[in-house]
């Protein structure tokens, strides 16, 4: 296992410095400037801001400069919140998406699982047809439709929750941000599993099993569900990286400090060094989500071997 993962993290490691790389002078190449604004800066002022961030330097020395820092673990100062480095940044706020993120990918998991088998147990049947259709919605109907919608209904209307705000991350603020994050994962993951389950159910050694006389119940969870998740066990890595990393349109329409209302601002406001570092961070999650996924998939599936 040990030789696993020294592989994939020798494939890690350059990837990583890919997606930098190219960030990097993608950001560079976007017209306009940091310090662009509504007040003109004088070319005097203009050219000592530039000097104190190193950006009058030829681009490959900047480069150099900025990937040295990396591995020093220092991503830079923010180019518009004054006093702030990227990492405090991100240290102040990965928290509220890391708490939507992770408790909208595990609640999904679960009903979507849940939903999954049920709809399989119960192929072309009302229960299936109901799943289904369901999960249908749930992908089609997108974040910024439904967002509102709850928001109108249950906080508006009824007034049974708060209809925006993080307010120190208190249970009836994260609600309806939960809810919207989870509803899309939940149609995914229930498809995804009621395919698998379907396929299981359908494979000789199910038939053998139910031949032996055991439980039906007993087979399901013993026997297929286990090989049925599999697909979806590769889906939840960079699906969990993506929701912890934060939803726009989410942290958006409830106010949430979350890093994906700060990645958004900061790439329309050229903020080069806030961008780069929210890259790195959603980089470097995909790559050990996934890391992690593969593990998982060689201890539900004993025919994969890690060497």
């Amino acid at each position: 296992m040990l030789r696993f993962i020294g592989r994939r993290l020798l494939i890690a490691i350059p990837t990583l410095f890919l997606v930098v790389t190219v960030a990097f002078f993608m950001m560079r190449a976007a017209p306009g400037s940091p310090f662009d604004s509504d007040r003109k800066l004088s070319p005097e002022i203009e050219a000592n801001v530039m000097a104190k961030y190193g950006m009058d330097r030829p681009l490959h020395e900047q480069y150099v400069n900025y990937i040295g820092g990396v591995l020093q673990g220092d991503l830079g100062p923010s180019l518009k919140y004054k006093d702030k480095s990227v990492l405090q940044i991100l240290q102040e706020n990965y928290r509220v998406s890391l708490t939507l993120g992770l408790s909208a990918i595990v609640l999904a998991s679960i009903i979507g699982v849940s939903l999954g088998v049920l709809a399989a147990l119960r192929q072309n049947q009302t229960t299936d047809y109901v799943v289904m259709t369901v999960a249908i919605l749930g992908v089609c109907i997108p974040t910024f439709v439904t967002a509102p919608v709850l928001v109108l209904v249950i906080a508006s209307k009824l007034g049974w929750l708060p209809s925006a705000g993080w307010n120190g991350g208190a249970l009836p603020n994260l609600v309806l941000p939960i809810v919207v994050l989870t509803l899309p994962q939940v149609a995914i993951i229930s498809r995804l599993t009621r395919a698998g389950m379907i396929e299981v159910l359908r494979s000789n050694y199910i038939r053998t099993a139910r031949a032996k006389g055991l439980p039906e119940n007993r087979i399901v969870r013993r026997h297929a569900l286990q090989a049925a998740i599999l697909p979806l066990v590769s889906y939840l890595g960079p699906a969990a990286a993506g929701l912890i990393t934060g939803s726009l349109v989410v942290e958006k329409i409830f106010n949430l400090p979350g890093l994906g209302k700060f990645f958004v601002i900061s790439a329309l406001q050229r903020d080069y060094t806030v961008v780069m570092g929210m890259v790195i961070f959603y980089a470097g999650l995909i790559l050990l989500l996934n890391l992690i996924a593969d593990l998982l998939h060689a201890v539900l599936d004993p025919r994969v071997r890690l060497a």
